[in-house]
């Protein structure tokens, strides 16, 4: 087993979580710490939560992006190894919800770093959030296949 493909396996059979809050009401917050709680079971899938981004695989967004925050949020996201996937949770993440307009309002995730899966609502409930989990998952699969491809062989 060549060590990249031995590095996808352990990427896509235990993907780490960093939970990152840019604002906002703190709902999703709430919603994010329910969907990786024993009654949803994300570790079922492998999935745990790490503190530094350098041992994270996917990032999870939640809030409304502020211009302060998007500078750290831009800083987060380069710290995280490749492949790496991000999860934007609710409206505020998405669009800016009700705080659409402010004048500190970035508009959204996508508008500071790319975006692979949004979980749209005003909270979303848990059970969509492991739904968004599970196919980030998938899509981290496929980019640490393609990074498996374009490695040199030795």
């Amino acid at each position: 087993m060549s060590v990249m493909r031995f590095l996808r396996w352990g990427v896509t059979r235990s993907p780490w979580l960093l939970h990152f809050n840019t604002g906002g009401c703190n709902g999703c917050d709430i919603e994010v710490l329910a969907a990786i709680c024993p009654h949803f079971d994300p570790e079922r899938l492998g999935v745990k939560l790490t503190p530094s981004p350098r041992h994270a695989d996917i990032l999870i967004v939640t809030g409304v992006v502020t211009k302060r925050a998007a500078e750290r949020l831009k800083r987060i996201y380069d710290q995280i190894p490749e492949p790496k996937v991000v999860i934007a949770v609710g409206t505020c993440a998405i669009s800016g919800g009700v705080f659409q307009g402010s004048y500190s309002h970035e508009h959204g995730v996508d508008k500071v770093i790319p975006v692979d899966v949004y979980v749209p609502g005003c909270t979303p409930r848990p059970d969509m959030i492991v739904m968004g989990i599970v196919e980030a998952i998938r899509i981290l699969e496929e980019k640490a296949k393609k990074i498996e491809l374009e490695a040199p062989v030795r």
